[in-house]
């Protein structure tokens, strides 16, 4: 893991963790994990007009909105930012997401796409961590994508390419987490978030 160059004032002022990286990449798991690890972390939900996947709960997995939904709570300027993907699906960040758990003493940690992660911590004046999930290469990721099922061939490739975008962009981030082995990712992790939550 790349270090980061803060100073504990940094952490002092931070309003949220970011984990972020190409699809496949582990971010889902690593947040589950860090949740466990670190209560002072609690998970902060995006809204998506996607529809649910099997097993996934509204306002567990996400907050699921009709378009009609979503276009009235822009309107009603709910939302800190927002973005449409490559899948036509739109996803965004609620403001109540960060006040919240800010209220209550926590950070909120959320898992975004490389867009979405730059969009918030623009958003946020910059007072992120953000965390870049690195996989071992394009081929594992791969075949982590293949194993998860669910994408025809071409939503496959698409996603493929993005994460050679996305890839070339970790350096933007707060660091580096290199992911070939979850174990030791997650425990570098909370390593080194434990020093300053």
């Amino acid at each position: 893991m790349r270090g980061y160059g803060g100073s504990h004032s940094t952490f002092a002022r931070m309003q949220a963790v970011i984990l972020t990286g190409p699809s496949g990449s582990g971010k889902t798991t690593i947040a589950q994990r860090l949740l466990r690890a670190l209560p002072q972390l609690t998970l902060s939900l995006s809204a998506t007009t996607r529809p649910p996947r099997p097993g996934e709960v509204h306002g567990r997995d996400y907050y699921f909105l009709s378009e009609a939904e979503f276009d009235a709570r822009l309107l009603a300027g709910d939302f800190l930012e927002w973005e449409k993907l490559y899948s036509g699906y739109r996803y965004g960040t609620l403001w109540e997401e960060v006040r919240r758990p800010l209220r209550e003493g926590k950070v909120p940690l959320f898992i975004k796409d490389v867009k979405g992660t730059k969009t918030l911590t623009k958003a946020l004046e910059g007072k992120v961590f953000s965390v870049f999930i690195l996989p071992p290469s394009l081929a594992v990721l791969e075949e982590r994508l293949r194993q998860r099922g669910g994408l025809s061939e071409e939503e496959l490739q698409n996603r493929l390419q993005a994460a050679e975008t996305e890839i070339a962009e970790a350096f933007h981030f707060s660091a580096i987490l290199y992911n070939e082995d979850i174990d030791k990712a997650v425990a570098r992790l909370v390593y080194h978030l434990r020093r300053y939550l």
